[in-house]
């Protein structure tokens, strides 16, 4: 090795002994060589020699260097004469031999290079090479650190399917005293779904048809992948025509459907997509299909307080009013006659197609008791019929099957005070009314029970002529007076005024109920039907 390390000298001499002896070319030679080369450049070095441990390179110096062979990458490719780059640690060790290193040549040559090509937010093709303390290390020419919270987007599961992989990472750090890197596999891929997004949104076109995998299920929609990290969101309104009450009735997470891009914000890369938009709008063809008067049959589908929607087909409903349920039964609630799942026939009463709403009836398919029933009970006619409810203002009365007439507490007596319907009559009791008026239109009849009677007001008028004086017996104390009964069912009022008090007593105090008293007609009101009394 030495004799060839020496051939570019040309000469050589060999003393008596037979020791090879350097010319003085040579010696000058290396005396040059040894003035330009320093301790901590790179040089370029030839190798001459290879063992099992080291490679013997020679860098024109007096002596080589050896370099341990796990410095090169692939072994196998050295060959003696092939030219390497090293790092020149020291001139001579304790053996003798300049101290060499390829990787701090190649780690110094590739840190100039990265620091001349890329800076702080580029991204740079690397490949991970070994787990090390808070991440791993990436050679991107250089070693560069990659912290374990940088290294994947989320989902990622197992880090040390890194090691050995290549990958683009994105520069967030170049400190340049400390000549170190940091970089992020996170950042990288982020800004290139961002790319991929804008790329798409960019291509997007309403109406335009898209496939996309279902990702995630809300109870207002459902997300779908588009690809390219673009996400839209199919609105539950838009799924189908129909009534949905849940996303998962239509779609599942995983399916891969096909939708319509029905809008999109570029700003903000939201994408709305409808999945009811592939086929036709029912309500389009409603008008020939549902027009008012039609008889059709339909599926009770929702049931609210208010009435029962009913859907003819796909798409299209409509609302059975609990007000066209019955003519003559009245309904607390729809859930009385209908339930969920029930097919029904109905007729169409309305029809609005232009806000999508069908008004229906049940009760049209029979036919209408109170067609005609002014003539079957005209005013004056006495009619007979049963309690059927009672209310506070008077008592509804049943004529027939869906006729009901109502007897106003002040129709009940002529002379009584009544102060509530149950005080004269009880359900189911019978009685007779004569017809007082009939309302067809808003199904209204108006009864009188007193009406059977005579009006008595002219008699008892003339009775119980002005000043006369008589005895009573308290029914009522008020705050304004008393009501006395001066005979059976006949009551008068005695005002405040006309009630003899002290100052500061009260007529609860002074009078009370059943009491008799001593009364005077002050006037009879024949037509009010009232008499004013004095017990002054």
């Amino acid at each position: 090795m030495v004799e060839e390390k020496y051939d570019v000298t040309k000469e050589q001499n060999q003393n008596e002994t037979g020791e090879v002896k350097k010319s003085e070319f040579a010696i000058l030679y290396e005396q040059s060589v040894a003035a330009t080369i320093k301790e901590g450049q790179i040089v370029k070095g030839k190798i001459i020699g290879v063992t099992s441990k080291d490679v013997i390179v020679d860098i024109g110096y007096k002596s080589e260097g050896a370099i341990a062979i796990s410095e090169f990458s692939d072994p196998e490719s050295i060959k003696i004469g092939d030219e390497v780059d090293v790092y020149l640690e020291s001139k001579e060790d304790d053996s003798g031999m300049v101290v060499l290193s390829k990787q701090k040549a190649e780690r110094a040559v590739g840190w100039e290079m990265v620091v001349a090509r890329y800076g702080e937010g580029d991204i740079v093709d690397g490949k991970v090479t070994k787990k090390v303390k808070g991440g791993f290390m990436v050679n991107v020419g250089v070693e560069a650190f990659l912290p374990a919270s940088l290294t994947a987007m989320k989902g990622f599961v197992n880090l040390n399917q890194l090691i050995g992989q290549t990958f683009q990472f994105k520069i967030v750090k170049i400190n340049k005293p400390r000549k170190n890197i940091v970089v992020s596999r996170k950042d990288a891929l982020q800004q290139q779904k961002d790319e991929d997004k804008k790329k798409i949104l960019d291509n997007l076109v309403k109406g335009a048809m898209a496939s996309g995998i279902v990702r995630n299920i809300t109870d207002f929609g459902a997300f779908v992948d588009l690809g390219g990290g673009m996400t839209g969101l199919l609105h539950i309104t838009d799924m189908s025509w129909g009534r949905v009450s849940h996303p998962s009735e239509v779609v599942a997470i995983g399916d891969t459907i096909e939708v319509m891009i029905l809008d999109f914000d570029k700003d903000n890369g939201r994408v709305s997509l409808g999945l009811k938009q592939k086929g036709q709008n029912p309500w389009e063809t409603v008008d020939t299909k549902y027009p008012a008067g039609a008889k059709v049959k339909g599926t009770v589908v929702n049931i609210v307080p208010y009435g029962a929607f009913v859907e003819l087909e796909k798409g299209v409903e409509g609302l059975l009013h609990i007000s066209e349920l019955s003519w003559t039964k009245k309904y607390a609630n729809p859930n009385e006659l209908l339930a969920m799942g029930d097919r029904v026939e109905v007729q169409v009463l309305e029809l609005d197609k232009s806000n999508r709403k069908i008004s229906l009836g049940l009760k049209q398919l029979e036919a209408n008791p109170w067609i005609g029933v002014e003539e079957k009970y005209p005013v004056g006619k006495t009619v007979k019929g049963k309690v059927r409810n009672l209310t506070d203002y008077g008592a509804f009365v049943e004529l027939e099957d869906g006729i009901d007439g109502l007897v106003h507490v002040s129709d009940i007596s002529w002379t009584k005070r009544i102060g509530h319907p149950k005080d004269v009559f009880k359900k189911g009791e019978k009685l007779e009314a004569v017809v007082l008026a009939v309302d067809s239109a808003n199904r209204r009849i108006s009864l009188g029970v007193k009406q059977t009677t005579p009006d008595p007001w002219d008699e008892i008028a003339s009775k119980y002529i002005q000043d006369s004086v008589m005895n009573g017996k308290v029914t009522k104390v008020a705050n304004f007076g008393l009501f006395i009964e001066i005979d059976k069912e006949l009551e008068g009022l005695a005002h405040i005024s006309e009630i003899p008090i002290a100052e500061g007593e009260k007529l609860e105090d002074k009078y009370k109920i059943d009491q008799e008293v001593k009364a005077r007609v002050l006037k009879v009101d024949s037509i009010q039907h009232k008499i004013a009394l004095s017990l002054k």
